[in-house]
């Protein structure tokens, strides 16, 4: 008889963004002459841009003849956008990075949830909590978490970030193997100072521990002295893996493509003390497990690397910026407290008198006709908040600013 893994049977029942689409999807079965205006999940609206367009046309006329046919591609990725990725991302920051340590992937969360696998299961792990679930979830499944109890995991260590500590995460007391940090912050928008991110460096290096650090909304940065990777830290390369994606930063949602940094000087121990290359074994672990991201999405990601694609990049960006802007004037205007919004898609909002967090997201849709998402969602530290996200329409947020003017005016 086979037996499942029953690590999954801790995973809570209800997933975040399937619960809100189910409330959503409820909603509008009862009420098909309401438009509803998505400010919730953090899907992109805008169009591709020209040049990875053309990009992927032409990617796909390569499909079409023999000459230029590509089927299975390097696991890793193919070396053409690995260097790109190195020449644009990293050395314009003066980071120096080999192409072997680039792994191209179909996504940050997909890397993000599987890197657990190159860790033992008796790892310790910290958190930021409020946290994107995917971090935990994936956790859970590996059998790293312990027991669920009062909303928390027992073998998972969790930082409060919130109004008191201004939304910065407190190092541990204590000795943890596995640290997962995410800026610019899904869900809060806040940001890490290079100050900051050098306490997690050297807390890494003083307990051998090893730093997750999602870096997916770094395009999105407007301050100048707000590090976009965490290798702007000296040292930082022996303690830390980076995931990127591009899902946010060039509208990739649909067409999947991402990469994640181990560096060669990353290292973990076995259980008799012996230091070994973390990278090897994730490569081993995606030439088994991964056939690689396909020809025409590496060729897409390619293209904005281009001068024209930088350009078109950033005026999206700029236009998600923007909205983020509106979106945080308005609700400011209306007496709520706003967070983020400014150097991040997200804007982290408290709710008025400290309603619950799904109460006032059900208030929004049947009073507003409005989609957030409920803050306690991403953990016990984001009761009393929403998250808004800046990826909608401009004309979408504007009307959706207007509706919910009326409604709290009530």
């Amino acid at each position: 008889m086979a037996h499942i893994n029953e690590e999954f049977l801790k995973l809570q029942k209800n997933y975040l963004f399937a619960d809100i689409a189910k409330k959503v999807n409820a909603y509008k079965t009862a009420h098909p002459d309401k438009k509803v205006i998505s400010l919730g999940i953090g899907d992109v609206t805008q169009p591709l841009a020209p040049a990875v367009i053309e990009a992927m046309h032409k990617a796909v006329d390569d499909m079409a003849t023999k000459e230029h046919f590509h089927g299975y591609g390097p696991e890793q990725g193919y070396l053409w956008l690995r260097e790109s990725i190195v020449k644009n991302d990293y050395e314009a920051r003066g980071i120096h990075l080999d192409p072997c340590e680039v792994f191209v992937n179909d996504g940050a969360k997909s890397d993000t949830g599987n890197i657990g696998d190159l860790l033992s299961q008796d790892n310790t792990m910290a958190v930021t909590d409020p946290i994107y679930p995917v971090y935990i979830d994936s956790n859970v499944m590996g059998g790293r978490a312990g027991v669920f109890e009062n909303g928390r995991w027992s073998n998972v260590t969790y930082m409060s970030c919130n109004e008191d500590n201004k939304f910065v995460p407190q190092i541990p007391d204590h000795r943890v193997d596995m640290v997962y940090l995410c800026y610019p912050n899904n869900p809060t928008g806040m940001v890490i100072a290079k100050d900051e991110l050098q306490k997690w460096v050297d807390y890494a290096l003083a307990h051998n521990a090893i730093i997750f650090y999602d870096a997916a909304y770094e395009a999105y940065i407007q301050d100048d002295d707000i590090p976009h990777s965490i290798y702007e830290i000296p040292n930082a390369k022996k303690v830390a893996i980076e995931f990127h994606s591009y899902s946010k930063t060039a509208g990739f949602t649909g067409i999947r493509c991402g990469y994640t940094i181990i560096p060669k000087e990353l290292t973990a121990t076995t259980k008799e003390g012996k230091s070994v290359e973390v990278a090897q074994f994730w490569d081993r672990r995606q030439c088994t497990k991964f056939n690689g991201t396909s020809y025409i999405s590496q060729r897409a990601a390619e293209a904005i690397y281009t001068q024209e694609g930088k350009k078109q990049i950033k005026q999206t960006i700029n236009y998600y910026m923007e909205n983020a802007r509106i979106l945080r004037e308005s609700l400011t205007e209306l007496g709520l407290t706003v967070y983020g919004g400014q150097n991040a898609p997200y804007l982290w909002v408290k709710t008025p008198a400290d309603a619950p967090s799904w109460k006032f997201f059900e208030d929004m849709l049947n009073g507003a006709q409005v989609v957030c998402t409920p803050g306690v969602g991403f953990g016990l530290a984001g009761e009393g908040f929403i998250r808004i996200t800046s990826f909608g329409d401009r004309n979408d947020c504007i009307e959706a600013m207007a509706r919910i003017k009326k409604w709290l005016n009530k």
